[in-house]
C-alpha cells in the first residue's frame, strides 16, 4: 500500500490561507476518486477539496476552525500500490469547484485595527482571527472590542464562523427587542420616536397586532406611511452581503460617471442568424451576441488604453492584458463575474468556447476560484432581463464597465448619398460607467461613441 498527501490547492493568486469547515470523511473511511473529503472556507469562496485517489484515509493534520496555509498537508490516503514515487510524492488536489462563489471582496479594515497575529486573551492564551471570521466581522461591522468579547468554540479557543454568526444574530435579536419594547418606545411618546411608536404599537397593541382589516393608519405612524403588519425579514445570505459590500465601496471610491450612446447592430444581428446553426454544428458550441460584442469591445479598448487600466494611489496602471469579466446572473439571484482571460488573443470561436464554459459552470456551481480573478473591465448584458440600458456600478479596481441593453427593431432614418430613407433597424443602447478621477468625460465619451462604430461596422460578410 502506498501513502499519498491530500495537499490544500491553490485558490486564486490573492489567497494564501484557508480554514477548515468540516470533514465529510472521518479515519478509516474509505474514498472515492474525486470524492469530497472536506469543506473550506477562505473570505472570497466556500470549496470542497476532492481525492485525488481512491482509497483510505488514515490521517488527519487539521481540525474544524483550523486555518491551513495553502500547499499544507492537510491528511494522508493509503491507496492500493506499492510504487514507491506515489508512496513519497505529494499530490496537489486542482482547485475545486466553489459552492458559493462571491464577488472580489474588499479586505477587512475594522472600526479599530485588527491584528491578525496571535494576540493575549484574559487566560494568556494565544487568538487568532480567521480570514472568514474576518470578512463576516466586516460584513456585519463588529469592532475589534466586540469581536474580542466573542466566545470562542474553535481549537484554543479560536472564534469559528458559527461562533460570530451565532452573535451577530443574538445581538440582531436583543436590539429588535429593544425597539419594540413598550418601555423603550412607549406608544404616547410619538413626539420623540414616531418609527418606535409605530412599531411598539403594532407588537403591544391587541388590536393591532390581531386585525386584518383595519391596517394601523397613519395618525399612529409617520405622516404618509400605512402599515398592515404584513411584512416578511429575510435575512441576506453571505454572498449577498459581501455584492452588497462591494457595490457601496465601489461607490464611495470611486465618482461615477456615466455617458450613453446607442448602435445600429442590423449587420451584426443578420449575420448571427446565418450563420448560428452551421457554427453550432461545426464547433460544437453555441453563437451567442456576448463574443460578438467582447470582439467589439477589444477592438475600441486598443484605442483607448486608459480603459484598461486601474489607480493606485497616485499612480495609473496600464494593463496590457484584455480580461473581460462577463455580469453573469445566478440561479440563486446573486451575481458573478467570471474573467474571459486574453480577450485579444482568441478568435470569434475561442471566445464563443471560453464564454459558454465560464457560463455553463458559473449556472452549474462549477467555477474554480481563478475563473474570477483579474479582470480588467467589465462587460454586462442588461438585455437579457428586458432592460433598455442601465448605469452599472464599477468592479473595483477597475475604471469602467459597459452595459448593453435589450436589441430593439425600431424606425430608424438612415443616411445615403442620395438622400435619406426611413426602415426599420435592430438599434442597441450602450451606457458606460467609469471612475472620473481618471477617465474624463471626453474619454469615456470617445471610447462608447467607438465601441458603437464597432458594432454598427459589422462585417456582413465575413465567415463564421
Amino acid at each position: 500500500m502506498a501513502i499519498v498527501d491530500l495537499v490544500m490547492p491553490k485558490l486564486g493568486e490573492s489567497i494564501m490561507e484557508a480554514t477548515i469547515l468540516k470533514w465529510n470523511k472521518q479515519i478509516g473511511d474509505n474514498i472515492a476518486v474525486d470524492e469530497t473529503v472536506l469543506e473550506i472556507a477562505t473570505d472570497k469562496v466556500d470549496t470542497e477539496v476532492p481525492a485525488p485517489f481512491a482509497g483510505k484515509l488514515v490521517e488527519i493534520f487539521f481540525q474544524v476552525n483550523d486555518v491551513a496555509p495553502i500547499g499544507s498537508v492537510l491528511a494522508k490516503i493509503e491507496v492500493a500500490g506499492e510504487n514507491n514515487a506515489v508512496a513519497n510524492a505529494i499530490v496537489e488536489t486542482p482547485a475545486p469547484a466553489p459552492i458559493v462563489e462571491e464577488i472580489e471582496s474588499i479586505p477587512y479594515v475594522p472600526a479599530a485595527p485588527v491584528n491578525t497575529a496571535p494576540q493575549e486573551t484574559g487566560n494568556t492564551e494565544t487568538r487568532f482571527y480567521s480570514p472568514l471570521v474576518l470578512n463576516i466581522a466586516q460584513s456585519e461591522g463588529v469592532s475589534l472590542s466586540d469581536l474580542e468579547k466573542i466566545p470562542g468554540t474553535g481549537s484554543g479557543g479560536r472564534v469559528s464562523k458559527k461562533d460570530i454568526l451565532n452573535w451577530v444574530t443574538a445581538k440582531k435579536s436583543s436590539t429588535t427587542a429593544n425597539v419594540v419594547s413598550p418601555s423603550a418606545a412607549p406608544v404616547n411618546s410619538s413626539a420623540t420616536a414616531p418609527v418606535a411608536t409605530a412599531v411598539a404599537a403594532t407588537a403591544t397593541t391587541p388590536a393591532a397586532s390581531t386585525s386584518t382589516s383595519t391596517p394601523t393608519t397613519a395618525a399612529s405612524s409617520p405622516a404618509g406611511v400605512v402599515l398592515s403588519g404584513a411584512s416578511e425579514i429575510i435575512e441576506m445570505d453571505r454572498m449577498r452581503k459581501l455584492i452588497a459590500k462591494h457595490m457601496v465601496d465601489s461607490v464611495q471610491t470611486s465618482p461615477h460617471v456615466t455617458s450613453f450612446s446607442e448602435a445600429d447592430v442590423t449587420n451584426l444581428v443578420q449575420w448571427r442568424n446565418s450563420n448560428k446553426a452551421a457554427f453550432e454544428k461545426r464547433e460544437g458550441t453555441k453563437l451567442t451576441f456576448t463574443p460578438l460584442i467582447v470582439e467589439c469591445l477589444v477592438a475600441a479598448m486598443k484605442k483607448f488604453p486608459l480603459i484598461n487600466s486601474s489607480l493606485d494611489g497616485d499612480r495609473i496602471i496600464i494593463k496590457k492584458d484584455f480580461n473581460i469579466g462577463m455580469a453573469t446572473a445566478l440561479p440563486n439571484g446573486n451575481l458573478i463575474v467570471p474573467v474571459i482571460k486574453g480577450a485579444d488573443q482568441l478568435n470569434l470561436v475561442g471566445l464563443s468556447k471560453s464564454i459558454n464554459n465560464l457560463a455553463d459552470a458559473a449556472r452549474n456551481n462549477k467555477l474554480k476560484p481563478d475563473d474570477t480573478q483579474n479582470g480588467t473591465f467589465t462587460f454586462t448584458n442588461v438585455g437579457t432581463f428586458g432592460s433598455l440600458m442601465g448605469t452599472p456600478i464599477i468592479n473595483q479596481p477597475q475604471v469602467a464597465i459597459i452595459a448593453v441593453g435589450a436589441i430593439k427593431k425600431r424606425v430608424a432614418v438612415i443616411e445615403t448619398p442620395s438622400g435619406d430613407s426611413m426602415a426599420i433597424r435592430h438599434m442597441m443602447y450602450l451606457s458606460l460607467s467609469y471612475d472620473h478621477r481618471i477617465i474624463d468625460g471626453s474619454v469615456g465619451a470617445s471610447f462608447l461613441t467607438e465601441v458603437a462604430n464597432q458594432l454598427e461596422a459589422w462585417d456582413p460578410n465575413r465567415t463564421a
